[in-house]
């Protein structure tokens, strides 16, 4: 069977839609499964919907890469969104061609192609997802070099390289998992620009005429389909191999903090996809942190130790489900700074996306580090709903419990690995989490309820404060914990209905 490509696509009867030849509007960094499952399809959606008529040049960030298969398919890829939507499954198929081609630009002709891209006059974006360690300043980094290992040395090469030539200045939408991503990857090009001490005027172009803008993703992409059977029907189905398909969830989100005018000039208004213009995107990332994250924390630990393995299961479990919605729509959503059909209509989504019959979320994953990840996306719901209502939260205080519950059932052994417990089902798991905690947690194993409870709320290394100052939170805590080890987590959970 042929490899994807347009004549290929001819032949196997494909009716979707398809814009083969189209302006190269977009330089974008990165080149894996997420961007090619979110910002390539807005983009191919774009040129669908609202007649945006443009390209996507991709760039591999580092030596190894997709270059030479992106350009066997001369850019094209297919893109399943798998998931839920109102509760009904869904499936959807799309070739995607909003990709021209990939630069290796660590080959001397794919550098000079990509300062080719850099000086045209098509040029209007460029977009990134270089992992979380990619927006970082390397001193060792020159102008000369070909190309700067770093991505924000590479970004500062085409802009100078732009500049150099009257062009002028691109929209830069960084994508990248980090608090202010846009304003980190601008101050890193102002230190290239000092460090190579170019032009005062260029610095003004990078800072004035350069539009840097902080963003928010949100979808999950599983990427490859990993089932060698699944791959053969779909290719049987096709009528062509792809190396390339792609998989992602059907939900996705795109919050871009920018000026005013970048909501007009950005295709995806027109397209109908779900990507506003705001003019700061903190709040929107802490929609996501307390609903989509805070869910996740909120429940995940206490229905492990109840017996479940992976988190659409837990959707289907009625009391599981009633607590989650519950935590969501009475504690969390009515202290978020955001308009309250913005965030009901997030935290609706949620369940859908939990209930995903594609993906196989495991619970013992979502539990990594846990102590972090209550304090950073529960405790600050919880001391907020304490503040605003003076009483407190009965399904995230439960959940407190239960975090401890799951760091203290039945300690085994403490070992390189981690802290082995034992679930009330009785096979043993292990806590992964960092290691002072882990230390803490076995060397109170073998305290009474009350003893632990307090040692682990005044621990201000876990919580920067000592909890126990919030009242009847402590005596809750133990009543709460003792109930766990009782009745059972899930017992717990329906407790708080």
């Amino acid at each position: 069977m042929e490899k994807l490509n347009y004549e290929v696509l001819e032949k196997s009867g494909y009716k979707g839609y398809i814009l083969k030849d189209a302006p190269e509007k977009v330089l974008q960094f990165g080149e894996g499964n997420f961007l090619r499952a979110f910002v390539n399809y807005w983009f191919d959606v774009s040129n669908e919907k609202a007649g945006w008529n443009g390209k996507c040049v991709l760039v591999q960030p580092i030596a190894p890469g997709l270059a030479k298969l992106i350009n066997e398919q001369e850019g094209l890829y297919t893109l399943y969104l798998r998931g839920t939507e109102n509760g009904q499954k869904v499936d959807r198929k799309r070739v995607i061609s909003s990709v021209s081609r990939c630069l290796n630009p660590y080959e001397k002709a794919d550098f000079d192609a990509m300062m080719e891209v850099a000086v045209s006059d098509d040029l209007e974006y460029v977009v990134s997802n270089t992992t979380e360690a990619g927006i970082v300043y390397d001193p060792a980094c020159q102008l000369a070099d070909e190309p700067a290992s770093s991505f924000p040395g590479k970004l500062t090469q085409v802009l100078y390289k732009r500049w150099q030539a009257g062009k002028g200045g691109l929209v830069i939408l960084s994508c990248e998992l980090i608090d202010n991503n846009g304003k980190e990857l601008l101050k890193c090009v102002n230190q290239y620009v000092d460090q190579w001490e170019l032009e005062a005027e260029f610095k003004a172009y990078v800072n004035e005429q350069c539009t840097f803008c902080s963003t928010l993703v949100d979808r999950i992409v599983p990427g490859r389909i990993r089932d060698a059977a699944e791959v053969a029907r779909l290719e049987e189905e096709n009528g062509y191999t792809d190396p390339l398909t792609d998989v992602g969830e059907v939900f996705g989100v795109w919050n871009i903090e920018g000026p005013e005018w970048l909501g007009e000039k950005l295709p995806f208004q027109r397209a109908g996809v779900n990507c506003i213009v705001v003019p700061d995107v903190t709040p929107y990332k802490k929609r996501k942190v307390r609903i989509l994250n805070g869910a996740h924390t909120g429940f995940v630990l206490g229905a492990y130790l109840g017996g479940y393995d992976i988190v659409r299961d837990c959707m289907f479990d009625d009391t599981i489900r009633g607590y989650m919605n519950k935590m969501l729509f009475d504690e969390i959503l009515p202290i978020l700074p955001l308009p309250k059909e913005d965030v009901e209509s997030f935290a609706a989504a949620v369940q859908d996306r939990f209930n995903n019959p594609f993906i196989n979320h495991e619970l013992m994953s979502i539990s990594l580090n846990s102590t972090s990840k209550w304090r950073a996306r529960n405790m600050p719901s919880f001391l907020e709903y304490v503040e605003l209502k003076g009483q407190l939260p009965a399904c995230l205080t439960m959940s407190f419990a239960a975090y401890i519950a799951f760091f203290s059932n039945d300690i085994q052994e403490l070992t390189d690995a981690g802290l082995v417990c034992r679930r009330p089902k009785g096979n043993t798991y292990v806590c992964s989490d960092d290691r002072w905690a882990l230390e803490f947690y076995y060397a109170h194993r073998n305290d009474s309820v009350e003893d632990l409870v307090h040692a682990v709320m005044t621990n201000e290394q876990m919580w920067g404060q000592d909890l126990t100052q919030v009242p009847g939170f402590e005596a809750a805590t133990v009543g709460n914990l003792k109930k766990i080890r009782e009745e059972g987590a899930i017992a717990a959970y329906a407790s708080c209905l």
